[in-house]
């Protein structure tokens, strides 16, 4: 359990969830999540992520912020019941929606409350990196807008290294391929963060396509409702049979190599917990993305999937809790 800080009113229907300084917090990398057990009347509880707006390097207690749906029973009731002082169970920080370094220059793409992982990639690149940020940020229209004033001061601050456009649907209409085109076109050699509304991070993906750039250079953050409860007691993996047919395997983790013999039948992230390896996964079922990892050697298949792309598939990229060997070949995987 963490303790709430303080709850600070960001506009109408979004609001900044502070956290007091807890071991649950442990360093996190900027654009992690966290995810939020709530209670319900219905089922005792559901899960939800949540991005982090602070950044670990900036001294800030850890935040999230979260925004009313107008059918989120989760989203409403973090808004309307928490309060300083009150207690919230969570997971430790999750999410590969981060940059590999920050010294390098930047495009974050953000629409509504996306803005809150590309608000914390944004701080830490400025304040502990050499990176310059160029953000484009679609809301709906002036009233609407987080952060506004955090985004007003660190332009201030940083004049030379952030440029923050900021485009109001109420104004201007929805974003413009063309505008969001002669954006990415105008930094060739940045990769691209994006978060926010399905329409909108579409719109930022074709134009991206259209502007011929590669896949791997644009990180993309989708959050699904889980299916499955991550704060249930954990179900011990299940151990292969003695005779069970296997495939050697490497799995590279935290820049630790492990050598395996993974049965066929069984998942990875099953395999690799029942031999004692601590390996990244929280839901289990294909909806979260913490397992996500890239195969670069072997004959592998998912027997699930409800996040990754065609195209990310066909970059090698899988998620273990669901990724089971095929064939005989060796298999290498990298987290």
């Amino acid at each position: 359990m963490v303790r709430v800080a303080e709850v600070v009113p960001e506009t109408a229907d979004a609001v900044s969830i502070v956290f007091e300084e807890n071991e649950l917090l442990p360093a996190y990398r900027p654009g992690q999540y966290l995810t939020l057990r709530v209670p319900s009347d219905l089922t005792g509880s559901v899960a939800r992520c949540y991005s982090l707006a602070s950044s670990p390097h900036s001294g800030e207690p850890a935040r999230v912020i979260v925004k009313r749906t107008a059918s989120g029973y989760a989203s409403n009731w973090l808004c309307d019941n928490l309060a300083a002082g009150a207690e919230i169970e969570i997971k430790p920080p999750a999410g590969v929606f981060t940059p590999k370094s920050l010294e390098h220059d930047l495009l974050l793409f953000a629409g509504g409350s996306g803005i809150t992982p590309a608000l914390s990639i944004a701080k830490s690149v400025l304040l502990a990196g050499t990176g310059s940020i160029d953000l484009f940020y679609a809301n709906r229209d002036e009233a609407s807008v987080i952060a506004a004033d955090e985004l007003k001061a660190l332009e201030q601050r940083f004049p030379e290294r952030l440029s923050v456009r900021h485009w109001l649907e109420s104004l201007q209409g929805l974003p413009h391929p063309d505008v969001l085109r002669r954006m990415i076109d105008s930094a060739p050699t940045r990769q691209a963060f994006v978060c926010g509304p399905a329409p909108f991070m579409d719109a930022v993906r074709s134009a991206w396509t259209a502007s011929g750039r590669l896949h791997s250079e644009i990180h993309m953050e989708v959050f699904t409702s889980l299916s499955g409860d991550p704060f249930a007691e954990r179900v011990p993996a299940p151990a292969a049979a003695a005779d069970a047919e296997t495939v050697p395997t490497e799995v590279e983790l935290e820049g630790e190599v492990h050598t395996i013999e993974w049965p066929k039948g069984v998942t990875l992230v099953d395999h690799l917990l029942s031999v004692g390896i601590e390996v990244p996964y929280m839901c289990r079922d294909g909806d979260c993305g913490t397992c996500i990892a890239t195969c670069t050697e072997g004959s592998v298949e998912m027997v699930g999937n409800n996040l990754l792309e065609e195209e990310d598939i066909a970059n090698g990229d899988v998620l273990t809790c669901q990724l089971m060997c095929v064939g005989d070949s060796p298999v290498k995987v990298v987290y």
